[in-house]
């Protein structure tokens, strides 16, 4: 088969790519360390398909980002020159026996210099409701064949990792929001303040509560309430950093954690959601306002994230009582 004087075929994007990135940016899982849930099913597949490399890969917008990794240096490559990128296009598995036989891939970087990819297997991981969010997949520097059987495994503890995904799901991610719950946002805000700490950054810390929102649920109903929480939490992730992680903690309280800023920062940032707030018109029939509390966080020694949400808590309650008296 002559394959000369083709071109490198880029992965197309998926239709609901916008939705996809949102979903995956949901899960808080991109750029998070090894977790034996996940690790463990890379070490099974080593074993049952006796191949050198196993990835449990995340696809973002530019690149595949590896949550486990068997057989590779690397944590991340290009999404450009990925056969991931191909796998989250269909509904099945990916095979490729030869690579260098393969219009697709015979002159990807990935198979004329290292990893020297020959073999690739690869299955999607999506969420229940068809989102792929990246792919469970073998790869070999060696030719191979793959049977039916083979295919019915790689299937099969697919399914067990994204049963992980969905209940790591359910425990972090708010129902309502689609925002992070309070468990998450300790788990990922305490990741991020470890890193802090090594990389010696600022970081700040802010407790948010809406104002009045008992007399918008007493006033319009539950319904409407509801629909307040779920439009300030979109305003959140349209106005804050991607490296900024924020949370639902329950009822009309948020958490936002800035890393690699000061509390003027933040402050900044808050003033920017406020103005944000009031120009985007979120409401006809009342406004919604917010009052907030921010802290600065020792990056050398910090304080643990509860004493941490404890005492902007505090700080917000006193701006929230002055705001009260001016009123």
């Amino acid at each position: 088969m002559e394959l000369t004087g083709l071109a490198l075929q880029r992965p197309a994007l998926p239709i609901n790519e916008v939705q996809r990135l949102k979903a995956l940016r949901a899960l808080n899982l991109l750029d998070t360390p090894p977790e034996e849930r996940f690790d463990r099913f890379t070490r099974i597949a080593k074993r049952l398909f006796n191949v050198p490399t196993v990835l449990v890969s995340l696809i973002d917008e530019n690149r595949q980002w590896f949550k486990s990794c068997i057989g590779l240096e690397l944590t991340e490559s290009p999404r450009d020159t990925s056969f991931c990128g191909h796998t989250i296009l269909g509904d099945h598995s990916l095979i490729v026996p030869d690579a260098i036989r393969d219009e697709r891939f015979f002159d990807n970087p990935l198979v004329v210099a290292p990893p020297f990819i020959r073999f690739y297997a690869g299955h999607p991981l999506q969420l229940p409701n068809g989102l792929k969010l990246g792919t469970f997949c073998l790869i070999d520097n060696k030719t191979r064949g793959f049977s039916v059987r083979d295919i019915a495994a790689l299937k099969d503890l697919a399914a067990c990792i994204e049963r992980e995904i969905v209940i790591f799901q359910l425990a972090t991610v708010d129902d309502l929001t689609g925002i992070i719950n309070r468990r998450g946002f300790i788990r990922f805000a305490q990741e991020r303040l470890n890193l802090c700490r090594r990389k010696k950054l600022h970081a700040a810390l802010v407790f948010i509560d809406l104002n009045k929102f008992k007399s918008i649920n007493d006033g319009f109903g539950h319904a409407e309430g509801d629909r307040v929480l779920i439009a300030f939490a979109n305003l959140l992730q349209i106005s804050l950093r991607e490296s900024d992680i924020f949370a639902r903690l329950g009822g009309d309280e948020f958490a936002v954690l800035l890393t690699d800023a000061t509390v003027e920062n933040a402050k900044s940032a808050m003033s920017n959601l406020q103005n944000s707030l009031r120009t985007q018109a979120l409401l006809r029939k009342y406004s919604v306002t917010f009052s907030y509390g921010a802290v600065p966080i020792n990056a050398e020694n910090p304080s643990s994230l509860e004493t941490l949400l404890a005492e902007s808590d505090r700080v917000m309650y006193h701006h929230k009582k002055r705001l009260s008296a001016l009123l």
